[in-house]
C-alpha cells in the first residue's frame, strides 16, 4: 500500500535537516532503543515501529519532507510529545514519523493584543508560565500539562479542568501555519478576534488529529490573569448528590472555573501510587471545586454558597485549600489518577462525554457494563462539563477473556452514552483505537463529508493514515 524510505530518500531527508535528527530503523539493540520511544504513545500497550524518525526545525523544512513524501508515497506520522491516549501518533504504516519536538520557540507574547504566537512545540505548562509571568493567562489545562505540547492540543482540541469555565483549546486558536500533505504551506487567521472570511479553515484544522495537515505555527488567545483563586474539596454521600450539586451551584449563578469529579477508588489508586492519604478518600464521590477571579470578596461569598449548597446536598465536610501548597496538594493527586491507573495492570482509557445533567446515569452504566463482562472500572473527570474518563482494567482478567469481552463492553458502554444524548470522545479523540466505534456516534453522511474532506486536503492519504475514519467495513454495519 505504501513504500517503505529508500537509501537514497534517507540521504535526501538527512540533507534537509541534518544528519543527527534522522534516526533510521536497525536490526542492532541500539538502533531499536532509539528509535523506540517513536514506536508509541500513551495509548495502552501499542508499539508500532516506524522506519525513520525524523525531527524537523522549520515550516520550510517540514514541506522538504512532505513534498518527497507525497512524491516517493511514504506515509508520515506526525508526533507531538507523544501523551496522547487514542493511538493518534502511533506510525501503524511504519514509514515516517514526523516528531515537532524541535519547533519548540515561543515566538512572541504580545501584551497589546492579548496574543501570543508559539510553534507547535511549545510545553503547554511552559507556556502558560511565560504568559502568566507578563501578568496573562492560557486557560486550557490538560493532565499532562507538563509533558504534552500545543501542537498535539490543538491536533486533539485538548480540554482540561478549567474548559468549564473558559472553554477547550478551539475557543483559544485564532490563526495557524501549515503544512500539507503535497508540502505546501497555508496561513489561516490571524490576530483577530473577528473573521468570516470565507470557510474558518483554522477551526477546521483543530481536533484533525494531524489527519489533514501539519502545524508548525500557532496564534494563541490569551487572558488577562485572576489575581485570587479559591480550591475546596467535598465528600458526597453519593454520585446523585455530587452532581445535583453541581446543578445547584449553576443555578445560582456560579461558574467555577473547575469542578472534578473523583469516585472512591480513583483516589484510592493514586494513594497506594503516592504513599500519601487524601482527605475523605473512603467517599463515594468527592468534588475538587475553584473560582477565580479579581474581587476576593466575592469570590468568598462565592465559596460561601457553594459550601452550603453542597452540604444541603449531604456533604459532610467542607474543606478548603487556604494557601498555594494546599492548592497544589490537591490538584497534585487529581492529576496523578491517571498515571497511577497505568501503574495497576493493562487498561483501556474511554472518555465519554454526555449532558451534565446526566452524569451520574452514565457512571451508573459504567458500573453496570463492566460488572457484566467482569471488568473492574476506576472513573473520574471532569463533572461539570459532563465528561467522565472510564478506565476499564485488565487486573485479574485473563489474556483471552480481555481481548475477546473488552472490544463488546467498549461498544454496549458507546451504545449508553449516545443513547444518554453524548458522544464517544470529549477530548483524547479518535485516532487509532477508537476509529471503529464512529459509527456509533455518526452517521453514514456525517462520516462520508468527513471522508471527503480527507481526500481534498490528502488526495494519497499519506498524512496519519489509519486514523479517525473507520475501516470502510465498518461503515456498511
Amino acid at each position: 500500500m505504501y513504500n517503505k524510505p529508500s537509501k537514497d530518500t534517507i540521504a535526501k531527508l538527512k540533507a534537509i535537516v541534518g544528519e543527527g535528527n534522522v534516526i533510521v530503523a536497525g536490526t542492532s539493540a541500539e538502533a531499536k532503543d532509539e528509535i523506540e520511544p517513536y514506536s508509541h504513545d500513551e495509548t495502552e500497550d501499542l508499539h508500532f515501529y516506524p522506519d525513520v524518525a525524523i525531527k524537523p526545525s522549520s515550516a520550510k523544512e517540514v514541506s522538504e519532507i512532505m513534498r518527497l513524501c507525497s512524491y516517493s508515497h511514504i506515509p508520515v506520522t506526525p508526533r507531538g510529545a507523544g501523551t496522547g491516549l487514542s493511538g493518534g501518533a502511533l506510525p501503524i504504516f511504519g514509514g515516517i514519523v514526523l516528531s515537532l519536538e524541535r519547533m519548540n520557540r515561543i515566538l512572541e507574547i504580545d501584551t497589546e493584543n492579548l496574543m501570543a504566537v508559539v510553534e507547535p512545540g511549545v510545553i503547554t505548562q511552559t507556556f502558560q508560565e511565560e504568559v502568566e509571568k507578563q501578568g496573562l493567562f492560557y486557560p486550557p489545562d490538560p493532565a499532562s500539562r507538563g509533558s504534552c505540547m500545543l501542537g498535539g492540543n490543538v491536533a486533539h482540541c485538548a480540554g482540561g479542568p478549567r474548559a468549564l469555565k473558559y472553554g477547550v483549546t478551539k475557543d483559544f486558536v485564532y490563526g495557524l501555519e501549515a503544512v500539507l500533505p503535497n508540502g505546501e504551506i497555508i496561513n489561516t487567521g490571524g490576530k483577530l478576534l473577528k473573521n468570516v472570511t470565507g470557510y474558518n479553515l483554522t477551526q477546521l484544522l483543530v481536533g484533525s488529529e494531524g489527519t489533514l495537515a501539519i502545524v508548525t505555527k500557532i496564534i494563541l488567545k490569551l487572558l488577562p490573569l485572576p489575581k485570587y483563586k479559591k480550591t475546596m474539596l467535598v465528600p458526597f454521600p453519593s454520585v446523585e448528590s455530587a452532581a445535583l450539586s453541581v446543578m445547584k451551584i449553576f443555578h445560582n449563578k456560579i461558574i467555577p472555573c473547575a469542578c472534578e469529579f473523583m469516585e472512591s477508588q480513583a483516589i484510592k489508586v493514586v494513594e497506594d501510587m503516592k504513599g500519601m492519604k487524601f482527605p475523605h478518600s473512603d467517599a463515594p464521590a468527592l468534588l475538587l471545586i475553584e473560582v477565580d477571579g479579581n474581587d476576593e470578596t466575592l469570590l468568598e461569598a462565592d465559596i460561601e454558597k457553594i459550601g452550603e449548597v453542597c452540604m444541603s446536598e449531604g456533604a459532610p465536610d467542607i474543606l478548603l485549600a487556604e494557601d498555594a501548597q494546599k492548592q497544589k496538594f490537591i490538584w497534585d493527586m487529581r492529576r496523578g489518577i491517571g498515571e497511577a491507573v497505568k501503574k495497576i495492570s493493562a487498561y483501556r482509557e474511554e472518555d465519554a462525554v454526555v449532558p451534565r445533567a446526566r452524569l451520574p446515569e452514565l457512571v451508573k452504566c459504567v458500573q453496570e457494563v463492566c460488572d457484566k463482562y467482569g471488568i473492574r472500572s476506576v472513573s473520574y473527570g471532569h463533572v461539570g462539563d459532563g465528561n467522565l474518563h472510564i478506565n476499564l482494567l485488565k487486573q485479574g482478567v485473563s489474556d483471552e477473556k480481555w481481548e475477546r469481552e473488552l472490544p463488546k463492553a467498549v461498544e454496549e458502554l458507546f451504545r449508553r452514552v449516545v443513547a444518554l444524548g453524548g458522544t464517544i470522545s470529549g477530548e483524547h479523540g479518535i485516532g487509532y483505537v477508537q476509529k471503529n466505534y464512529l459509527p456509533l456516534a455518526l452517521g453514514k453522511t456525517e462520516i462520508g463529508l468527513i471522508r471527503a474532506i480527507k481526500k481534498i486536503f490528502d488526495p494519497n492519504n499519506i498524512l496519519n493514515p489509519g486514523k479517525v475514519l473507520p475501516d470502510v467495513e465498518q461503515d456498511k454495519k
